[in-house]
């Protein structure tokens, strides 16, 4: 299956394309500016593969959590192409792929992922790697960083920018279960697609109206105007 994958979510914009089993990505930080890049960045990758957008089956996109304008934008984009072309979409957790990246490069089992939420919380949720593939344990949610802690006494390894910017707080929470921390792990595209390969072969591809963004924080646009008071 050809699958055409986004991520808006965060501060890392990426696009990877799964072409006739050929990878091509395109990852750019950012702090803003993410729909003009993005799509500049599916028009490269089908340019390097050599083909057109009318010969993907299936787009997969970052659903949350992450920045609230960055979500939306991903959704957007994806449910825009999938409506366009007559294809399903295929939602990925921003959590689950940072999981993903982490157990990957750093081949571990136990990895817990807070991500910087702002306004004092984190996104947070834990993560177990079975067969290669990570799944959640528990849920994902958001909160102040003292209540994010082990879910068990195994070794944890933590991995995202909220380790970076609640470092003392979370040591302090994960104490002797803490294996390692490595903040610089982000949702990508390309971790995307193997993630959004377990959904195709488990037949979970949803139509495009189901394209629908997860905030985890309800009230992010009260929160988002109180800010600028």
């Amino acid at each position: 299956m050809n699958i055409l994958a986004l991520d808006t979510c965060t501060e890392s914009c990426s696009a990877a394309l799964l072409y006739e089993g050929k990878l091509f990505e395109r990852v750019e930080m950012t702090q803003r500016g993410h729909s003009d890049l993005i799509l500049g960045m599916m028009d490269e990758l089908f340019k390097q593969a050599k083909t057109t957008i009318s010969v993907i089956d299936a787009v997969a996109f970052g659903r949350g959590p992450g920045s609230f304008t960055g979500v939306r934008v991903g959704v957007g984009v994806a449910q825009g192409i999938a409506f366009a072309r007559n294809v399903p979409v295929i939602p990925i957790s921003t959590l689950r792929a940072v999981a993903q990246d982490a157990a990957d490069k750093l081949d571990v089992d136990h990895i817990a992922v807070a991500m910087d939420a702002r306004m004092g919380e984190i996104y947070c949720a834990s993560y177990q790697r079975k067969n290669g593939i990570v799944e959640l344990i528990g849920s994902e949610r958001v909160c102040p960083p003292e209540q994010f802690k082990p879910n068990s006494e195994q070794q944890w390894v933590g991995v995202g920018t909220g380790w970076g910017e609640y470092d003392t707080v979370l040591r302090d929470n994960f104490a002797d279960n803490l294996a390692n921390v490595a903040v610089k792990h982000y949702p990508t595209a390309s971790v995307m697609i193997t993630l959004a390969n377990i959904e195709v072969k488990a037949g979970r591809l949803l139509p495009a109206e189901q394209a629908l963004p997860v905030y985890l924080r309800d009230n992010v646009a009260k929160k988002k105007a109180e800010q600028k008071k």
